[in-house]
């Protein structure tokens, strides 16, 4: 199941679970749809792959099932 990370990894841009801007790769690594194509490219600076845009887990799940709390920040130069 998907963390459904709180936060873009680069701008720390607050991405909802329900947010249509959050994209991840095959590792979750969590990023705006704002810094995928305007800093990295469309190209994850932690593990090299690609991005699709997340899924958004039905309200009624959330209660069961709630996203991450954590933030996670991306040390690469990229978002520096």
């Amino acid at each position: 199941m998907l963390e459904l990370r709180p936060n873009c990894e680069c701008c720390d841009r607050d991405l909802s679970p329900d947010s249509s801007d959050a994209r991840i790769c095959t590792f979750e690594c969590t990023f705006c749809a704002d810094c995928v194509e305007t800093r990295l490219g469309g190209v994850c600076p932690n593990c090299g792959g690609n991005f699709a845009p997340r899924p958004i887990r039905p309200a009624h799940l959330l209660i069961a099932r709630p996203p991450s709390t954590t933030r996670v920040r991306s040390a690469k130069p990229a978002c520096a």
